[in-house]
């Protein structure tokens, strides 16, 4: 009887004491409020079940600081706008100038580009996916590798291991026998300072011999780079220029955080063209979220406009906010979705945050043709373009990159783009059941537990 209650009290006692450290460490991170009050709850009420989900999820930041990103100096310009100046002030690169900034707007475009630069290769070869499709685009992808590892170039080869869960997998035998190298991120089994199964990488370059970059929104498969009638909308873009060191800067620190071995880098920075440009990395391996930060700030100072095109609009509350109070100080604020996505659940949460914008004058475009998976934007006279979707999870999550453009032509391109895409599109979310908002409402508490 005795050896029985004290059995049940050191029961008692370790669970409270695991619920107690959970939240502790829960409570260090930046979340919301929702967030934060969805987890304490979880905690108390199901801590068997909490705790051991926390461990594997619930985790913000990449433990430890021996895999943060190092990037090295940059003739930086003067600072040429207040977005400019707030990503400075977190200690990501600067804006500088000589750069070379080329967008592919159709698949046929970037799967050019993406060729071009792996054939014209002369030393190495440093790339990173979030996903590379066991279709015929990635293994052209992976056989175009393994030929230039077969001549002799250095070649390496990331991946996250949810996102690429399925590879063309005879093709990356091959590759390995040529001489290739291959890491997973963030494999399902794995060391607990490697990383937690939460944090993905999301990233999305191809870095030839230091100098020139392939980046944005697509992966690698064919839905991205076909010319198929459905494949999707979406936004890449090859770089030249000083800016090219933080995309290698960014691939070491991912390499490395992936357990590969580093390399040191010495090419100088090349100054090509007229584009003024700044790579803004985010995520676990940095402490802090400075691009969600500087576009929060950006939203605030608009007295233009605020253009965004993602696939999925799950924003923070703080953005929400930003975007809502903008658009009623008479911003012109738009925001393009696609009518359709390829993800259910999130065409369904984002209903709350959409009918809050458009009440508040923001005006919603819904893409009607096909899968819109471009990610970019433009705010006064700055613009973006990347991998970074506007949804909690890869503002404060997902590891994620974005360029920023600052001159005139870049800009206008991304406009232009912007424009374009408009056309096809549909104004206004319509009207829903009242069901179906009280259903949103759920969905919107639950988005930011992550």
């Amino acid at each position: 009887m005795l050896f029985g209650l004290l059995s049940t009290h050191l029961e008692i006692f370790v669970v409270s004491l695991l619920v107690i450290v959970a939240a502790a460490f829960m409570l260090q991170q930046r979340r919301s409020p929702q967030s934060t009050a969805a987890w304490l709850l979880a905690l108390i009420v199901l801590p068997y079940v909490a705790v051991p989900i926390f461990v594997m999820v619930g985790f913000r930041k990449r433990p430890g600081s021996d895999n943060a990103i190092t990037f090295r100096d940059i003739d930086a310009v003067e600072p040429v706008c207040t977005l400019d100046r707030v990503l400075r002030s977190y200690d990501l690169p600067p804006a500088a100038a000589g750069h070379t900034f080329d967008l592919q707007v159709t698949p046929g475009q970037a799967r050019a580009a993406l060729h071009a630069l792996i054939d014209g290769a002369e030393e190495r070869i440093d790339t990173v996916f979030y996903h590379v499709g066991r279709d015929d685009e990635g293994r052209a992808f992976i056989e175009a590798l393994t030929r230039r590892a077969g001549e002799g170039v250095e070649v390496r080869l990331l991946m996250d291991r949810l996102g690429s869960l399925i590879t063309p997998v005879r093709t990356l035998r091959q590759f390995r026998k040529a001489g290739g190298k291959i890491e997973y991120f963030s494999p399902f089994v794995k060391r607990p300072q490697r990383g937690h199964l939460n944090l993905r990488n999301h990233r999305k370059m191809l870095i030839v011999d230091d100098a020139r970059v392939f980046a944005g929104g697509r992966n690698v498969a064919d839905v991205y780079l076909s010319g198929s009638d459905d494949a999707w909308v979406d936004l890449s873009f090859t770089l030249t220029g000083p800016a090219v060191r933080s995309f290698t800067d960014v691939f070491e620190s991912d390499w490395s955080g992936a357990g590969g071995r580093t390399r040191d880098h010495d090419q100088p920075p090349v100054y090509t063209g007229t584009c003024t440009a700044q790579l803004v990395a985010s995520g676990p391996d940095l402490p802090h979220d400075g691009f969600h930060d500087a576009l929060l700030n950006a939203f605030h100072r608009a007295t233009d406009r605020i253009w965004i095109s993602t696939p999925y609009f799950l924003p923070t509350d703080g953005q929400s906010e930003a975007l809502a109070i903008a658009a009623r100080r008479g911003v012109d604020v738009r925001l393009i979705l696609p009518r359709t996505s390829n993800q259910k659940t999130a065409d369904f949460a984002r209903g709350a945050y959409l009918r809050e914008l458009e009440a508040a004058g923001g005006r919603i475009l819904l893409f009607e043709d096909r899968m819109m998976h471009a990610k970019m934007g433009v705010i006064d006279g700055a613009g973006y373009v990347g991998s970074t979707n506007f949804d909690v999870r890869s503002m404060l999550l997902n590891f994620e990159d974005a360029l920023v453009v600052h001159d005139e032509d870049s800009v206008a391109c991304l406009s232009d783009w912007f424009i374009a895409r408009s056309k096809a599109c549909t104004e206004g979310i319509g009207e829903y059941s009242t069901l179906r908002r009280i259903a949103e409402g759920f969905f919107r508490i639950g988005a930011p537990m992550l």
